[in-house]
């Protein structure tokens, strides 16, 4: 079953940038927000992702404000979803961020590629 099989109206297909660098600059302006930032750590802190509401749980932010970070996030490729009965499960996109990690040891000239 793939990802659109699952994927209903709440996880539209992410945008796609043709243009690595600028796919990249994407993604670290969604990461430029604090709250963004710590729902990424909280989704790639649990083995597999997690459901809207285990992600939020000792999080002090409404729902409508924890859904459009999720969103922006999703936007920029860096975590993923799927519908599941009623709660919709999140989990990050591995490769959007091994990307990320490339692209600043690259451009650092070290040559190496952060471990997983």
């Amino acid at each position: 079953m793939s990802n659109q099989d699952v994927a209903g109206p709440c996880c539209p297909p992410p945008v796609v940038d043709a243009d690595p660098v600028a796919a990249a600059a994407r993604r670290f302006k969604a990461l430029g927000d604090p709250t963004r930032l710590g729902l990424l750590a909280a989704i790639a802190e649990r083995p597999g992702g997690g459901s809207v509401a285990e992600i939020a749980a000792g999080l002090e932010l409404t729902q409508p404000t924890i859904s459009h970070h999720l969103k922006v996030l999703r936007d920029a490729g860096l975590v993923d979803c799927a519908r599941r009965g009623t709660r919709v499960h999140y989990w990050p996109e591995p490769g959007a961020l091994h990307g990320l990690a490339a692209l600043l040891t690259e451009r650092a000239g070290c040559g190496c590629v952060a471990a997983s």
